[in-house]
């Protein structure tokens, strides 16, 4: 069998192509290193991996996603996320063209974590600046956490809310149906700001 009759079954290292007995070996790896992910065999990705990124043919950082799947132990889940969300950091000072969706990544981590303050502190970094500000999705985490954090103790049946981080939260959620009209979430969260907090646009 020729090797560019090979069957993989993952295609992500351009395996349809004309491929070297070094190529294919490549690729098998990476076969079993997406098999042992799904089976939850960690011990056996991370050596598969650790095999693949030393490859000159593998551009690892592309793969930024797998190498946060194969971080932690899977038994101190908070030493877990510690790690998960370190390397996401260290992944936005490295590697520039993915900074969008690691971001996003690092709020949905940081949210999962309970550190809502954190998450919108990262965004309200980045937002201002391009390609970040035309990013609906990221306004959209932005004015969800806002409107989240506006929330103070309650005291019996009253609830207060931060004037200023609601006004932030209808300014993301504006922006984000600026960007996204067909956004579902962001029109019904705009409109509850609106109607139910009786705020006006600033």
């Amino acid at each position: 069998m020729a090797a560019s009759d090979h069957n993989f079954l993952f295609s992500s290292l351009e395996s349809k192509r004309s491929l070297s007995a070094r190529k294919v070996h490549i690729c098998r790896l990476y076969d079993i290193l997406q098999l042992s992910i799904q089976r939850h065999d960690l011990q056996r990705a991370r050596r598969a991996w650790a095999i693949l990124a030393r490859c000159k043919e593998v551009h690892w950082m592309s793969f930024w996603t797998v190498g946060l799947q194969l971080i932690g132990s899977g038994i101190d889940q908070a030493q877990d996320n510690k790690e998960k969300l370190s390397y996401l950091r260290s992944l936005m000072l490295q590697h520039g063209e993915e900074r969008e969706p690691i971001l996003e990544e690092l709020v949905q981590r940081l949210i999962l974590t309970g550190s809502h303050r954190e998450a919108l502190d990262e965004l309200e970094l980045y937002l201002p600046s391009f390609p970040y500000h035309d990013n609906p999705n990221l306004h959209l985490y932005a004015g969800m956490l806002s409107l989240y954090l506006a929330q103070s103790a309650s005291t019996g049946t009253d609830s207060q809310f931060n004037q200023n981080l609601v006004r932030d939260a209808k300014s993301h959620l504006g922006r984000t149906k600026e960007l996204d009209p067909e956004n579902e979430v962001a029109q019904a969260l705009f409109n509850q700001v609106v109607t139910n907090l009786n705020l006006v646009a600033h």
